[in-house]
């Protein structure tokens, strides 16, 4: 299949829908949560998303520039699979969604890696 934009990538697509999950509930975090866990959770999971548009924009011009802004992206994954933690362990969300958004964010960083490999030239 020939990829025209970036939102006909899978990995967009579930980058994407993890990161609306995530801002939904984030915005019932504690008060003194919001400008600080809350605020770097959803700031995080949608630089995934933006990072690899960036990228997906600029792979015309440069190839390297792409593998870098997934780079980027597969850092912010790496992120999120921490912040999903302390919000468990912090008592913000069940054991069961953090375990569910984690394993999502290992499979995007996954597939992250496999894009960036196949953009070598």
């Amino acid at each position: 299949m020939f990829v025209q934009d970036v939102e006909d990538l899978e990995v967009f697509k579930l980058a994407y829908a993890v990161s609306l999950a995530i801002h939904k509930v984030s915005l019932g975090f504690p008060k003194i949560e919001q400008y600080d866990l809350a605020s770097q959770m959803r700031r995080a999971s949608k630089s995934v998303c933006a990072n690899l548009a960036e990228g997906f924009a600029k792979q015309s011009d440069s190839k390297a520039e792409f593998r870098r802004f997934i780079s980027l992206a597969i850092g912010s994954a790496g992120e999120m699979r921490v912040w999903c933690r302390y919000c468990t362990d912090l008592g913000y969300i069940a054991l069961q969604i953090s375990s569910d958004w984690r394993d999502k964010y290992q499979s995007i960083a996954k597939m992250l890696h496999k894009l960036k490999n196949s953009t070598r030239t």
